[in-house]
């Protein structure tokens, strides 16, 4: 019993030993959350839009999107909420997303209401030419969602080539974004 006593600090301080050898490492990132659906087909699903479309002077937001959407032409998704906070700091960079990169932004309302999500929009600015609400939130957990905001790039053939966790900023549309969206565009 006394020799177990001594071995289990002995084996959680080795263990924090091995964690933070691997933490400190020179070029890992904890903010990157690996993904199994890069390179996978986007999941099925179909989603219903808000009741009332955003108030928005451009062309009309499609109510709703579904699988057979993000087929055909590279795409941008994003997962937002309006209780979100950091999808507010990112709002005004989603709005020139679309047009600086001739790419169409859909946006997926991550378990929110209805009224709420337009509200927000209403409120920061709608970049999106597609809104779908994921009240349940299955749709985002099928795209390995951890939390709001989460971005993908998705290709002409509906497969995941990117996902970013986060806010976007400037730099990382210029760093990351643009020039996958622009590769996957000059694909044919």
């Amino acid at each position: 019993m006394r020799r177990f006593l001594f071995i289990v600090p002995l084996v959680l301080f080795l263990g924090l030993i091995v964690y933070f050898f691997v933490a400190l490492r020179p070029g890992y990132d904890p903010t990157l959350l690996p993904s199994a659906m890069i390179g996978k087909p986007v999941p099925t699903f179909d989603l219903p839009g808000p009741p009332a479309p955003p108030a928005y002077a451009g062309p009309p937001v499609k109510l709703g999107i579904a699988t057979r959407d993000l087929v055909g032409r590279v795409v941008v998704v994003n997962f937002f909420a309006s209780w979100c906070i950091p999808c507010r700091a990112e709002a005004p960079v989603l709005l020139g997303l679309g047009p600086m990169a001739n790419v169409p932004v859909i946006g997926i309302a991550y378990k929110d209401k209805p009224s709420d999500a337009v509200g927000f929009l209403n409120e920061y600015g709608n970049p999106f030419v597609a809104i779908g609400l994921d009240e349940s939130g299955r749709t985002g957990i099928d795209f390995g969602v951890y939390g709001v905001p989460e971005t993908y790039v998705i290709d002409k053939h509906g497969i995941i080539r990117l996902r970013y966790v986060g806010a976007l900023t400037a730099e990382v549309v210029a760093r990351e974004i643009l020039p996958l969206v622009r590769q996957l565009q000059a694909q044919s």
